[in-house]
C-alpha cells in the first residue's frame, strides 16, 4: 500500500518544474536569482521556496557560514531528501557554500542526494539538467525580492586574511566585475521595475584592484549613480582597514547615493583585532568613524560584532561594550564566535563558553536597543522620503534611505490613514518611535 501511494504521488508530479530553495546571506540569493532566470530560459518552470511539494525537481542553494546557519542548510537537504523517498519529488541538488566546502562529507552523510555543486558550478549543474548554460543571459536574473529593490552584486570572493572567516574557502579568491557589465546590469534592472540597488560583495572596498590595480569603488558608484531610474544606491559589506575615502565624496555629490554604509567592524578590543588578522585597531576604528561621520553627518552606520572569540577576556569584553556605548551605531548586529575548521583561529582554543558568548551577545544588543530608541526618538517630527516594501495587518511598511530591508529600521503607516502605492516613494513625517520602528504620517 505504502508503494502505492508513493507512485502516485510522483505521477502528480509537474514534469520540468523547479523549486529552489535558498539559505543564507543575499550573495546566495542573488546566485539564485541567476540559476532562476537560467532555468527559465530554458524552459523550466520556476519557483523560489514553494511551500507546495509539486515540483520535479528541488535546489538547494546552501549556507555554510557558521553552525547555525550550517545546521539550517543540513536540515533543509535532510527535509528534502526525506521528500524524495516519500516520493514528493523526484530530483534533489545542492548547490552553495556547505556544498563546496562539505561535498565529500555531504555525499557519504546523505547519498539521497543526487548530486552536490560548489559556488561556482552554475554551468555544471544545468549540464547535469540537460539545459545549457545561455551566456547571452549573463546578468539576467529572476528577482526573488519585490520587484523595486534589488541585491547588486559587484564581486565575488574575498582575499582578506581573517581569522575567524572560511568565506574564501567557499567563495574563493576576489573576483571584480567589471564596470561595463555591471552598468548594463543595473541598466537591465531598471528596465524590470527596480529603483534600488544594494550593492553587496565579501568586501566591497576591494573592487577593482584586481582588474584596474586600484580601488575603484567610487568610479564604479559614479558611473551606476548615473543610470537613469536608479534612485536609491546602498552599500553593504566595506572593509574598515583602507577603506577608500573618496566614496564619502561620491556620496555627498550624488543625491541617489544613500547615506548608509554597513562596515562590519567585528570587535572593539584592539587585543582581539589583532588576533583576528583585521589589520586594524580600536584607535585606528575610532578614527575612521569619526571622519566618515565629520564628512557625511548625516550618514546612518550600520556595523556587526563577534563576542566570544578565543581568548576574549572579560576586559576586551568591556573594551567593546563601551566603544560601541560610546559610538552610538546606528544598526548594530551580533554573531556569537562559531569555531570555523581549516581557519587560522581553529588552531586557538574555543575557550569562551557557549552560554557566556551568548549573555555577551545579550548584553551588546540590549546596549545597541537603548541606543537606538534614543536615535529614533530624535526623528519625530521629521519628514524623511520613505520607499515602501510591503503590506503587514493594518500597515503600510517602508524605509527611510537609513535602512536596508529584513535587517534594518522600517518606517510604518496606518492603511485606513491614507493610500500608499508599493514600490514607490512617499513623505513621511514621523509622529512616534519605539527602538526599532517608526511610525509616521502622509505629508501631503
Amino acid at each position: 500500500m505504502i508503494t502505492y501511494l508513493c507512485i502516485m504521488k510522483t505521477k502528480t508530479l509537474k514534469k520540468n518544474k523547479v523549486n529552489v530553495v535558498t539559505l543564507g546571506c543575499s550573495k546566495n540569493i542573488f546566485d539564485s536569482e541567476v540559476m532562476m532566470a537560467q532555468l527559465k530560459a530554458n524552459k523550466f518552470e520556476v519557483e523560489h521556496e514553494s511551500m507546495v511539494d509539486d515540483s520535479e525537481i528541488v535546489i538547494i542553494n546552501t549556507c555554510g557560514f557558521i553552525d547555525n546557519a550550517k545546521q539550517e542548510s543540513i536540515d533543509t537537504i535532510i527535509r528534502y531528501a526525506d521528500a524524495k523517498a516519500e516520493g514528493l519529488v523526484e530530483k534533489v541538488y545542492v548547490t552553495g557554500c556547505l556544498s563546496e566546502r562539505y561535498k565529500d562529507d555531504l555525499e557519504k552523510e546523505i547519498p539521497e542526494v543526487d548530486a552536490f555543486f560548489g559556488t561556482r558550478d552554475l554551468p555544471r549543474l544545468l549540464k547535469t539538467l540537460k539545459a545549457d548554460y545561455k551566456h547571452e543571459l549573463v546578468g539576467e536574473r529572476l528577482l526573488t525580492t519585490p520587484s523595486h529593490f534589488a541585491y547588486f552584486k559587484i564581486a565575488e570572493g574575498c582575499d582578506r586574511p581573517c581569522s575567524f572567516c572560511a568565506i574564501p574557502l567557499m567563495r574563493g579568491k576576489h573576483v571584480s566585475t567589471p564596470m561595463e557589465d555591471l552598468v548594463q546590469q543595473a541598466k537591465g534592472l531598471v528596465r524590470n521595475g527596480v529603483k534600488e540597488l544594494m550593492l553587496i560583495a565579501q568586501d566591497l572596498t576591494y573592487y577593482g584592484l584586481d582588474i584596474y590595480k586600484k580601488r575603484a569603488l567610487a568610479e564604479l558608484l559614479e558611473k551606476l549613480s548615473e543610470v537613469e531610474g536608479i534612485e536609491w544606491i546602498r552599500l553593504h559589506y566595506a572593509y574598515p582597514s583602507g577603506f577608500p575615502m573618496d566614496v564619502l565624496d561620491v556620496m555627498k555629490e550624488k543625491n541617489n547615493i544613500c547615506n548608509y554604509l554597513d562596515i562590519p567592524l567585528q570587535h572593539g578590543s584592539s587585543r582581539i583585532l589583532k588576533s583576528m588578522r583585521r589589520g586594524i585597531d580600536r584607535e585606528k576604528t575610532e578614527k575612521l568613524i569619526e571622519e566618515i561621520r565629520s564628512s557625511v553627518p548625516s550618514i546612518a552606520i550600520r556595523t556587526t560584532l563577534i563576542v566570544g572569540y578565543p581568548g576574549e577576556t572579560d576586559e576586551d569584553f568591556q573594551e567593546m561594550y563601551d566603544w560601541v556605548q560610546r559610538s552610538r551605531f546606528d544598526r548594530l548586529g551580533v554573531f556569537t564566535y562559531s569555531h570555523e575548521e581549516n581557519t587560522h583561529a581553529h588552531s586557538l582554543e574555543d575557550d569562551v563558553p557557549e552560554e557566556v558568548k551568548k549573555e555577551r551577545a545579550d548584553r551588546i544588543m540590549e546596549l545597541q536597543a537603548g541606543i537606538s530608541y534614543e536615535l529614533n526618538q530624535e526623528k519625530i517630527g521629521n519628514t524623511y522620503r520613505v520607499l515602501f516594501d510591503r503590506v503587514e495587518g493594518e500597515y503600510f511598511i517602508g524605509r527611510t534611505e537609513f535602512d536596508s530591508p529584513e535587517v534594518d529600521n522600517e518606517v510604518l503607516v496606518k492603511k485606513n490613514d491614507t493610500y500608499l502605492r508599493l514600490g514607490d516613494f512617499a513623505n513621511i513625517r514621523i509622529t512616534s518611535a519605539d527602538h526599532y520602528d517608526l511610525y509616521g504620517e502622509l505629508v501631503d
